[in-house]
């Protein structure tokens, strides 16, 4: 049985992927920081809740130490959790801003992947995937073509393209592990308003592809819902 560890997971994309993961015979690990919600969404969906704030090293240390003393190790690690940060004119952004935003999208995929790796380990066929965005994509961004052009979002950009290559480092750096990068496309969520063009499942697809791939798939891609994507 596979066992999927999922960050943010009590809405949106995270609650969806593990939707679709349990109905797959995954046994999913919802991470969540609120644990009113976060319990809620659980009990929806035939999952267990673990509290997890990605902000916090306490928070984080104590899940993985739940994780380790109820299931003993993952298959697979979810990097979920985002916040978008403020769009448009960037004139008053602060570096309090920046710091916000990164410590989210992309110290918390660090503090979160340093925690579990050691679980992680223990399986025969560990797999990180982070949810990243073509929002970070320098070709992406200025195709006129592509909605991810025609959006102002500073920091929300800066970190995942960050993250994108934070991805390919873990790649190289852990060569037991598949990591890749998910780019769920502009999904209707809570992060942009519900304004995206793609249902929440749509969004998935390439989350729960990269979660259910077999032993031996690539490392260090970045693959979005029709297959993987150049690195731009």
């Amino acid at each position: 049985m596979t066992i999927t560890f999922i960050t943010g997971a009590n809405k949106g994309l995270g609650r969806e992927t593990a939707r679709r993961l349990i109905e797959l015979g995954h046994t999913v690990l919802l991470g969540a920081r609120d644990p009113e919600r976060g319990a809620e969404a659980a009990a929806a969906l035939g999952a267990r809740f673990v509290p997890i704030d990605v902000t916090d090293d306490a928070s984080v240390a104590a899940a993985a130490a739940d994780v380790a003393g109820h299931e003993g190790s993952i298959d697979v690690l979810i990097n979920n959790a985002g916040v978008h940060g403020p769009s448009g004119d960037p004139s008053a952004l602060t570096g309090a801003d920046a710091l916000t935003v990164l410590d989210v999208n992309l110290a918390g995929v660090v503090r979160t992947t340093t925690a579990f790796l050691p679980l992680l380990r223990r399986s025969a066929d560990p797999v990180i995937v982070n949810v990243s965005s073509g929002m970070g994509s320098l070709a992406h961004t200025h195709d006129p073509s592509r909605p991810e052009s025609r959006v102002v979002a500073p920091l929300y950009t800066a970190s995942k393209a960050a993250l994108t290559m934070l991805t390919t480092q873990y790649a190289k750096a852990l060569p037991g592990i598949r990591v890749n990068a998910a780019d769920p496309g502009y999904t209707a969520t809570d992060l942009n308003g519900h304004t995206g063009p793609q249902t929440v499942t749509e969004g998935t697809d390439a989350i729960v592809g990269l979660a259910t791939e077999r032993p031996g798939a690539g490392s260090g891609r970045l693959v979005d819902r029709h297959g993987e994507v150049a690195w731009s």
